[in-house]
């Protein structure tokens, strides 16, 4: 049999799939199983989605510009306007299939192998896949629960600085942790990429998910680095349309664009029917956005009042997006995580989640936390948690005495 790649083989799994035979497989028994491990919102795509497909009465669907259509880009400039992010036109902007291939093409147009990137970790688990494919080298940097994942002392940024560090890349807000940054903490990232005249990569597609009367600010309105700033961004969280794969890469530097242009005329276009749904979507109100916000928060919320109550989970803050990443008192998080699929159930139901060690990238962190994604209406994440503390009660591995030795009914 011919052999397979050792970029092939490296690739890493995803934390957040890896266990879905097992989820499959507890279906197939009849055991109906809460959905915390993916970031697929239950909340409605906008219907102006669907009815602007429909008024288009295509008879071909043709391939689009590799940048993306006039229209739909011309739409996402029209929003970022209206978010205070100015100055920028259709020259700055390519149309790409999702926040994922975004981030491919800056990868690819930036780096060379060998080359580093900064990434304050835990982190969107799929980087780790795009700097293989690039044959990029993640210098991760440390952030911890007990200290809300707050970003390290930018001290800690500049001793990881070598002759091969081309980027940092930060989610904001954060996925899997939640965190938001605030416009310090950026300040402080824009002084160390002007510094040392590197790319400040932004992964901004939770943008609108800013609790508690935060605000989100872009990396595109840092003052002295517009052209070493690169921005990924997708409609699939933002309108709840994740499987049209539709997003967006975004920067003022023309030479940067010129060469991820190469890389989307190779891929050809982005979805023709995605971008003319998405157009519509664009153009929704404000009042769209906050209707989602305040479902978000009241399912953080009920998420925080039931964690609360089970002995030794650490929940830390958090301020944006839809995940967090919590400490169980496990001995084992992906042991954990699969027991729970194939071995119990309560109330004919039992918990999926994503182990966090997969989100990391420095090996032995995150073996005792996993990502929740609070994707699932209160009533349905209440059973999910009363399933979950259950199953801390039955599992073999508990470490707090509290729940050692005790059995769920």
């Amino acid at each position: 049999m011919p052999g397979l790649s050792q970029r092939g083989q490296q690739m890493p799994e995803s934390p957040i799939r890896k266990l879905v035979p097992y989820a499959e497989a507890a279906k197939k028994k009849g055991v109906h199983v809460y959905h915390l491990n993916i970031g697929q919102p239950d909340i409605e795509t906008p219907p102006v989605f669907f009815e602007a497909i429909a008024k288009a009465n295509l008879k071909v669907v043709e391939y689009s510009h590799s940048a993306g259509l006039e229209s739909f880009r011309q739409a996402v400039l029209d929003y970022y306007e209206r978010k205070g992010i100015h100055g920028l036109g259709q020259q700055h902007i390519i149309t790409t299939t999702g926040a994922s291939e975004a981030l491919r093409f800056a990868f690819m147009s930036c780096f060379d192998p060998g080359d580093e990137v900064i990434i304050p970790e835990p982190f969107y688990a799929n980087y780790n896949g795009f700097a293989l494919e690039a044959g990029v080298k993640v210098v991760p940097i440390t952030t911890r629960i007990e200290e809300n994942f707050d970003l390290p002392e930018i001290e800690e940024f500049q001793a990881l600085i070598t002759p091969r560090t081309r980027a940092i890349l930060i989610c904001n807000p954060s996925n899997p942790t939640g965190k938001l940054y605030d416009l310090d903490d950026l300040e402080k990232l824009r002084d160390v990429v002007k510094k040392h005249n590197l790319y400040l990569f932004a992964d901004e597609v939770y943008r609108e998910f800013a609790y508690d009367g935060r605000i989100h600010h872009s990396t595109l309105n840092l003052e002295g680095i517009e052209e070493n700033v690169v921005v990924f961004d997708s409609i699939s969280k933002r309108f709840s349309a994740c499987g049209a794969r539709v997003g967006s890469l975004i920067s003022r530097n023309s030479k940067f664009i010129s060469v991820a242009m190469k890389y989307a005329q190779a891929r050809l276009s982005p979805p023709t029917l995605g971008q003319i749904g998405a157009e519509a979507m664009y153009k929704l109100p404000d009042s769209y956005y906050q209707i989602a916000i305040n479902e978000y928060v009241s399912r953080r919320d009920c998420l925080f009042r039931a964690l609360g109550e089970i002995p030794g989970v650490m929940v830390p803050h958090v301020s944006g997006a839809f995940y967090m990443v919590v400490r169980l008192p496990v001995d084992d998080a992906d042991k954990f995580c699969q027991w729970m699929l194939e071995s119990f159930s309560f109330e004919g139901g039992t918990c999926m989640m994503a182990p966090a060690a997969g989100f990391y990238a420095t090996p032995g962190l995150g073996r005792d936390e996993v990502r929740i994604a609070y994707v699932l209406k209160e009533s349905e994440l209440e059973k999910a948690m009363k399933c979950l503390a259950a199953g801390l009660l039955a599992y073999p591995g508990t470490t707090v005495p509290e729940l050692s030795g005790k059995k769920a009914n």
